[in-house]
């Protein structure tokens, strides 16, 4: 006598589409955050060359205070480096007598405490031909805008917003 086959169930390919698509919808949450920077050429042989010329760049994981930086600079090629941001923070020591009803004794302690405000920044890149580009900015904080300048080792100085 041989056993039954075990029964098989008809699958929709609807509820495969929805399984997917709540298998891969995590993954793109885990995606790094992309901001374009621009730079403006203000002064050396790019501005003399076209003086309306936007030079972007794309920074990555700007969700975070540091990524990769890439742009391409005229008949240089392209460029690639890092930007990163410095968030300041707040240290402070505190120790002594506490004479509450909730706190009797003293209290040691250090708090560290993210504070809100403008933050600096700096971005630093090389180019295919060996031109490097380095500048400085301020950013908001939990913000992906800002302003600053940049220059490279040809003597080009830039403008840079996003």
């Amino acid at each position: 006598m041989t056993p039954d086959p075990i029964p098989s169930h008809p699958r929709s390919p609807a509820l495969a589409r929805r399984l997917a698509l709540v298998l891969i919808l995590p993954l793109g949450a885990c995606a790094d955050a992309t901001s374009t920077m621009q730079l403006y050429p203000l002064s050396g042989e790019i501005a003399d060359a076209d003086p309306t010329l936007v030079i972007k760049a794309v920074a990555k994981n700007t969700n975070s205070t540091s990524g990769p930086l890439t742009f391409r600079l005229p008949k240089r090629g392209k460029c690639t480096g890092t930007w990163t941001s410095l968030t300041p923070r707040v240290v402070s020591n505190s120790q002594g007598m506490a004479l509450t009803l909730k706190k009797t004794g003293g209290e040691v302690g250090t708090k560290r405490e993210t504070v809100a405000g403008v933050n600096n920044g700096e971005i630093y890149a090389v180019c295919d031909d060996g031109t490097r580009v380095q500048g400085t900015f301020v950013i908001g904080s939990g913000t992906a805008s800002g302003t600053g300048q940049a220059s490279d080792t040809n003597g080009n100085v830039y403008k840079l917003l996003f």
